[in-house]
């Protein structure tokens, strides 16, 4: 079996081409804007459903860093318990968001950056596109070093050399050269599962639930019962009162949420595999919150524990497993940890292909449709984010990291313009064709392909959040800053829709439809799939359906079944 899958594997690559499927005859301006990659998924490419989103959610969150989420606020004051509660409070609400935003991907079929161009305009959106695919990556190569060092524990378990290889990395590295060697091969295995089409993935989901499951309660169960039980951690109290405890809870409430932001943002990139619409509702508004929730208090158990055998807490996994085997170094140990290192291993591997390979594939693909598709997109995230040494961004640059751990920011913007456009300026109507076309006549030509009611809705929605961010990366500011930047996301957000609005209100866009309308198609379909003659079902406002007849003329290159509901 394994000589058969090497076989394949070089048959599964596709060969290099310098167009991409589908971009072959678009011209002009156009062949920035279309390939058949970004266009609605195909009916057959919507696989996912209600199950794939409740288990989609154990692969991504159970990562190494959602295992001790919780310590941060443990540190300053609250217990564990009120710490994983104000985590999983936060993660509810940015459900909601995740589900809210994500609609239109499940409606329509299309990803993050074929959405921003509904709101941004078809050349504005770049810009939200391009941010995103360059966090994309550099969280990729982040996510990857932990990947490396489940790997490098797996080697330790199997032989104690690879602890004593002189390290050549040098100063400012988080890796050493055994750490390095584990990062070289996860990310090689990373690339291999990239070859898998997105749509069928979902048996690999699946597994990746299994083997969550049994890795999570083998290391409970193990780690509790070398300490004697539960560690003086779980058990003991939050130090933190009165006041100061009050907004300790606040900030972390809404950190839970805004650390969390990413997801929000580009939720349309993984709810477009929907196989119907509704099916990510209970599998995003359960699944992502009742995950996380799971994976920090198994995680915070097993840190308690650690106080109990070694005299000190530690939240990290890894480092606890390789303590593990290093103060004994048995077969019996050596096995366990190696098993519980390949499991996290796994999990690494989702969680960099859901969290970052998709979006940046999907967003290379917008930015350069007509010689990129999504899963060339893959490879050149994979690529840019080994050649940035994230290695040495970890071990040195501590201001960048809190950068990144800010960005809720400008994501929060970028989301509540979103918001706005779909639900209240379009009333849940997407003009397919004019997404992918530069036509004037367009609906998102706006003025020469950018909105600037978005661009001023984005500017104004950071700007309250701006000192705060300063803040966060070192500059000095009074405790009333401090503290407003707890609320940076939903300011954000709100800010931003409600600047977006008004902007429409005031200078009414093409494509403003009225608030007493609710034009939301029930399940986009390609005109192609549906044959000469079809028809289109748009929700009314009370909730029901209307269908309304519709012939798509094959002269009629480039019409939208949607288009033709309203003419």
């Amino acid at each position: 079996m394994a000589s058969s899958l090497i076989r394949r594997f070089p048959e599964s690559i596709p060969a290099p081409h310098f167009q991409a499927k589908g971009a072959e005859n678009v011209h002009g301006e156009d062949m920035w804007l279309d390939n058949d990659d970004i266009r609605p998924l195909k009916l057959a490419d919507r696989t996912w459903n209600l199950w794939t989103y409740l288990t989609f959610w154990f692969s991504a969150t159970a990562t190494v860093s959602n295992w001790y989420a919780a310590s941060s606020a443990q540190a300053l004051g609250l217990s564990m318990w009120e710490s994983i509660g104000c985590s999983f409070g936060g993660q509810i609400l940015i459900a909601i968001v995740i589900v809210l935003n994500g609609r239109a991907g499940a409606k329509y079929h299309i990803g993050y950056p074929i959405l921003n161009r509904a709101a941004f305009g078809v050349f504005g959106a770049w810009w939200p596109t391009f941010n995103r695919a360059v966090m994309a990556i550099v969280w990729n190569g982040v996510n990857a070093v932990q990947g490396g060092q489940c790997i490098y524990v797996m080697l330790h378990a199997l032989t104690p050399k690879i602890a004593n290889i002189k390290n050549v990395m040098g100063s400012g590295s988080v890796l050493d050269s055994g750490g390095m060697i584990g990062f070289a091969i996860f990310w090689i295995l990373t690339c291999c599962f990239l070859v898998i089409p997105v749509p069928k993935m979902r048996g690999l989901v699946y597994a990746k639930l299994i083997v969550f499951i049994i890795s999570a309660i083998a290391m409970c169960a193990w780690t509790l019962t070398l300490a004697g039980g539960i560690g003086e951690v779980a058990r003991q109290p939050g130090t933190a009162h009165g006041s100061t405890k009050a907004w300790l809870i606040v900030r972390f409430l809404l950190l839970g949420a805004a650390s969390c932001a990413t997801f929000a943002s580009n939720a349309a990139d993984f709810q477009r595999y929907a196989t119907k619409p509704n099916d990510v509702l209970l599998g995003n508004l359960v699944g992502f919150p009742l995950s996380n929730f799971l994976v920090a208090v198994v995680g915070n158990l097993v840190g308690s524990s650690s106080q109990v055998l070694y005299g000190k807490i530690i939240w990290s996994p890894l480092t606890y497993l390789d303590m593990l085997q290093t103060s004994s170094y048995t077969s019996s140990r050596r096995a366990g940890c190696f098993f519980i290192a390949a499991a996290f291993a796994y999990s690494a591997i989702f969680s960099s292909i859901f969290e970052n390979s998709l979006p940046a594939g999907n967003d290379i693909a917008a930015l350069f449709p007509k010689y990129i598709s999504v899963r060339k997109g893959f490879f050149i995230c994979a690529v840019i984010s080994f050649a940035i040494n994230p290695w040495y961004l970890l071990g040195s640059a501590s201001i960048f990291i809190s950068f990144l751990a800010s960005y809720q920011i400008f994501l929060s913007s970028i989301t509540g313009v979103l918001l706005c456009h779909y639900y209240v300026i379009s009333r849940g109507y997407l003009e397919i064709d004019d997404l992918y076309t530069s036509r004037k006549e367009g609906v998102y030509w706006y003025f020469h392909g950018w909105n600037w009611r978005a661009y001023l809705a984005y500017v104004v929605g950071i700007a309250p959040n701006f000192y705060g961010f300063l803040n966060n990366m070192g500059v000095h500011a009074s405790d009333g800053v401090v503290k407003a930047y707890y609320f940076a996301y939903p300011i954000g957000l709100c800010v931003s829709f409600l600047v977006y609005w008004g902007a429409c209100w005031i200078s009414r866009p093409a494509g403003m439809v009225g608030l007493g309308e609710w034009r939301e198609v029930k399940d986009y379909v390609r005109p192609e799939e549906r044959g000469v003659e079809g028809r289109a079902d748009v929700e009314s406002e009370s909730g029901g359906s209307v269908e309304r007849e519709m012939v798509v003329k094959e002269a009629a290159v480039g019409v939208s079944p949607a288009r033709s509901v309203d003419k």
